[in-house]
């Protein structure tokens, strides 16, 4: 599911990420972030030490993928 979110970029270039958004993918305060140029776009993808804080980012799939199918996947999406 696609969720839209805007924000303006400050004169030094700062944005800011909605706080449903930071909570949804436990980005707290003094976190770092990656940023990615891809195609005309900006993907921001959270730094986490811990994977233990990767927990709930993504949402259930709805069923359980094989080795083989998720391979399939990451070479189609790569």
């Amino acid at each position: 599911m696609l969720n839209k979110h805007y924000s303006k970029v400050t004169s030094k270039g700062q944005i800011t990420i909605p706080t449903n958004i930071r909570n949804n993918l436990n980005i707290p305060t003094g976190s770092k972030i990656e940023l990615i140029e891809q195609e005309g776009c900006i993907i921001v993808v959270p730094i986490n030490n811990s994977l233990s804080k990767l927990k709930n980012v993504l949402p259930k799939p709805d069923k359980p993928l094989s080795c083989d199918e998720m391979d399939n996947i990451i070479r189609n999406v790569v």
